[in-house]
């Protein structure tokens, strides 16, 4: 049997050690992944291996040759292009399609027993098997379910933590019949987990999983690169180390000269040729490479250093990574994971602190403090995106610099020439960030339209009148001193998980586009942007018998941009508004929970003794919504979700409304009495929008004071929702607690429960495996139906080490008895 070893990536997440080196070379205990993979097949009797290449093939070609030292015979597929995982081995057919074959990543380490997988997939006959193992962490991985005999049931691709329900992942490693390369087409980009095999699923092909014992690690940041260092060094993984172990966990290669003052402390390796002198102490999980020289009274610890490293005196280096040919300099400190790239100097006495990263071919100058990345930024974290767009402290995080690199990438994603909308909220420090994205965006060929400030759904509503996209730039909800940078796509929703990650991509590979003198983008100001918005408004929600209703309103602006929309509005829907801290207050861009209680306890106090139909209350951004009743009370948000609901199902009775799983179910009740269908969607705001784009979709809402209002947008909009409201109350003649009156009582109890990061993965599978034969709903996390139609819903948190758990039952004490048993079973599967 042969096998294909998948050596093309360009390993973008691993840079600046990725920049000058493909990532399959990359060192592991002193000698490259790949050939840690290659000498595996050997293992397992697999001599004849083709490799793909495509970045930087000539590296690997240079390094591997035929084979021969390996006693192996290497052959070359080479990409002119990506072709994906599946195209990539459909370019090297004609070496394949005789056999079964083996394809494997040249970039994980393994030990699997392979002469097993082998044998498994012989026994069942499969066209496709599968090679699986369990991780801590599946968001990065394929998420694989197979039935007792071992077929897959099902595949999820990079899920997030909502979708995990398992911890069984794709590890890469297939065996294969030829047939399927009749389910790859040739010269295009196409992936196995994504394409072919939902596709042989769908036709009912045998395709197999087998759950592999062994070690496994998918070296695919700096995290799990140190991480597979010290497994090695440990043991953990079974592979072949150069040289000898002259100590118990101290190896020492060929040729290298260690100083007998010097304090070795394993596990530990130093590679051949390498010079230890006096009064070094090296700790351990250090792996010291070829010809490295360490100059007396240098310290490292769990340091990565690459060949032909100079360490001077008193140098210390700790959890850190230095790339070949760079000079660390007499009293260089280096902290715990910082990158140095290839070729680099650091000078005497520099400190480089953790997490920076040095890009190849740079110099820090001595004595220099560095404590942001060379050239190149990173933001220190494995995703820009978070809940709501890229979110940070003001001037530290969210940097001016940062903003440009952003929007020089976002507009990079779009042709030139586009228009696209920018928008802030009444910040000065919005004001400030904006003025650089505007910027960029022109000197990317981006035509830019500066709507200035406006409430965040008329940035939306902007956007959506034919711009490529937009961004908005406002003040974190309820985090003073943090700003959030919002991407909409061409309607003015926030941008998909997809177009996030392509917007990273660009991002993290700094490959900006540049416009020429003359295709420089223009700036306009848009004039009568709130009488449009307004307008557009009053067509498209119905306001009918609001004049003649006599309805009297509060309406808090909260002193925040939805002010600006309030006068013109209010005056043509003719209602008797009596509004209160209409003017901006650049002071106090948005307000912490407690201050917006305090408000809503004030507005509260206004409407009773005006005697008023209810009051309204909206977040500084004009996006979402908070209501008090006729008698001042109020109306706490998930129970606004429900009278909105019923006011609008009531009124139409037919069509279908939008809802995150976390609601209760009390609003499927209400929607049924009246006709209509919840659409139960995740707890991401996209999703809601997307699923509120549908024809028949009446209303959607979060439970937050997010609501939908279809007939106009399909976005959380505070203003709309206002107005639909007030047309709804005035028709249906009936009080706000008249209405909620009539809802029945729901009763669900909430619970965060810290979850390690490592178990998330472990603790999901638990919940799936707790469930038995319960019903079991993965729109969103994993949600377990009991049989008298009690549920409970497990969501991890996608940005915190946090699992949070929601329970609804017919009282308290059955929802709380509940959440407790639930609870003890993600408990004790992270514990």
């Amino acid at each position: 049997m042969k096998a294909v070893v998948m050596a093309g990536g360009e390993g973008t997440r691993l840079r600046p050690m990725t920049s000058s080196m493909p990532k399959p070379l990359l060192p592991v205990a002193n000698r490259p992944i790949m050939e840690h993979v290659l000498r595996l097949l050997k293992r397992h009797g697999l001599t004849e291996t083709v490799v793909t290449v495509q970045f930087l093939a000539s590296l690997v070609k240079n390094y591997f040759g035929d084979g021969e030292e390996l006693g192996m015979e290497l052959t070359y597929a080479n990409e002119e292009k990506p072709l994906g995982t599946a195209g990539s081995v459909k370019n090297a057919e004609e070496a394949l399609k005789d056999d079964a074959f083996l394809v494997i990543s040249g970039d994980a380490l393994t030990d699997f027993d392979l002469t097993e997988l082998i044998n498994f997939h012989k026994e069942k006959g499969a066209l496709v098997t599968v090679c699986l193992t369990r991780v801590p962490n599946p968001l990065e991985f394929g998420i694989t379910i197979v039935d007792e005999e071992g077929k897959v049931e099902r595949f999820l691709e990079k899920p997030t933590w909502g979708q995990v329900f398992s911890d069984t992942v794709n590890t890469g490693i297939y065996v294969m019949e030829p047939e399927v390369f009749d389910y790859v087409e040739a010269d295009v980009p196409v992936d196995w987990s994504g394409d072919v095999f939902p596709q042989l699923m769908k036709e009912g092909k045998p395709i197999y999983g087998f759950v592999a014992e062994g070690y496994w690690e998918d070296v695919g940041t700096h995290e799990s690169y140190g991480k597979a260092q010290a497994d090695v060094l440990e043991g953990k993984v079974d592979v072949e180390l150069d040289g000898f172990e002259i100590s118990p966990g101290v190896w020492v290669a060929e040729g290298a000269e260690v100083h007998p003052d010097a304090v070795l402390r394993g596990p530990l390796y130093i590679g051949d040729y390498a010079k230890v002198e006096a009064n070094v102490e090296i700790r351990e999980h250090t792996v010291v490479g070829s010809n490295v020289v360490v100059k007396d009274g240098a310290f490292l610890h769990k340091a990565v250093v690459h060949d032909n490293v100079y360490i001077g005196q008193h140098s210390n280096l700790r959890g850190c990574v230095v790339g070949k040919n760079t000079d660390i300099m007499r009293a260089a400190r280096i902290e715990d994971g910082a990158v140095i790239g290839d070729e680099c100097l650091v000078g005497e006495e520099s400190i480089i602190q953790g997490n920076v990263r040095v890009y190849p071919f740079k110099t820090i100058e001595a004595g220099a403090f560095v404590n942001t990345s060379v050239i190149w930024e990173s933001r220190g974290q494995a995703h820009l995106f978070g809940a709501r767009g890229v979110s940070g402290i003001l001037n530290v995080e969210i940097t001016p610099e940062l903003a440009v690199r952003l929007a020089g990438a976002y507009a990079t994603t779009l042709k030139k020439g586009s228009t696209v909308t920018t928008a802030r909220d009444h910040s000065r420090g919005a004001r400030a960030l904006k003025r650089a994205v505007i910027s960029a965006l022109q000197a990317s060929a981006i035509d830019v339209r500066d709507l200035e400030n406006v409430p965040l759904p008329v940035a939306r509503q902007q956007t959506a009148r034919g711009s490529a996209g937009g961004i908005m730039i406002r003040t974190t909800p309820g985090v003073p001193d943090s700003v959030d940078i919002m991407f909409f796509d061409g309607e003015g929703a926030d941008l998909s998980q997809g177009s996030q990650r392509k917007l990273d991509r660009v991002y993290a590979r700094q490959e900006y586009r540049r416009a020429f003198p003359g295709e420089i983008g223009d700036l306009h100001f848009p004039s009568s942007v709130f009488d449009s918005y307004t307008g557009s408004l009053l067509r498209n929600v119905d306001t009918s018998g609001i004049a003649e209703s006599g309805l009297k309103v509060v309406v808090d602006a909260s002193n925040g941009s939805a002010g600006l929309v309030l006068p013109s509005l209010l005056g043509k829907l003719g209602v008797d508004a009596l509004t209160i801290n209409p003017g901006l207050d650049e002071s106090r861009p948005t307000e912490t929970a407690d201050a917006r209680r305090a408000g809503l306890v004030r507005l509260g106090e206004i409407v009773a003794s005006a005697r008023a139909a209810f009051g309204v209350r909206f977040d500084p951004v004009g996006e979402r919504l908070s209501l008090v009743d006729e008698k001042g009370r109020i109306v706490e948000d998930d129970r606004a979700l429900l009278v909105m609901l019923d006011l609008v199902a009531a009124e139409r009775r037919s069509g279908r409304v939008a809802l995150p799983v976390t609601t209760t179910r009390i609003a499927e009740q209400v929607a049924a009495y009246h006709g209509t269908q919840v659409d139960w969607t995740t707890t991401s705001p996209d999703d809601l929008t997307r699923v509120g784009r549908g024809e028949s979709t009446i209303f959607g809402g979060d439970g937050r004071g997010g609501f939908i209002v279809p007939e106009f947008s399909s976005v959380f909009d505070g203003t709309a929702a206002f107005v639909r409201l007030i047309g709804l109350v005035a028709r249906t003649q009936l009080t706000l607690s008249q209405i909620d009156a009539r809802i029945p009582r729901a009763h669900v109890q909430r619970r965060d429960l810290a979850t390690p990061w490592a178990v998330k993965g472990l603790v999901m599978r638990r919940v799936v495996e707790e469930a038995g034969d319960r019903s079991v709903d993965t729109t969103d996390g994993v949600r377990v139906v009991e049989a008298d139609g009690r549920w409970v819903l497990v969501l991890p948190d996608p940005a915190e080490a946090v699992t949070h758990l929601w329970a609804e039952g017919p009282d308290d004490a059955s929802a709380q008895a509940l959440l407790d048993e639930w609870a003890a079973v993600v408990d004790s599967a992270g514990r």
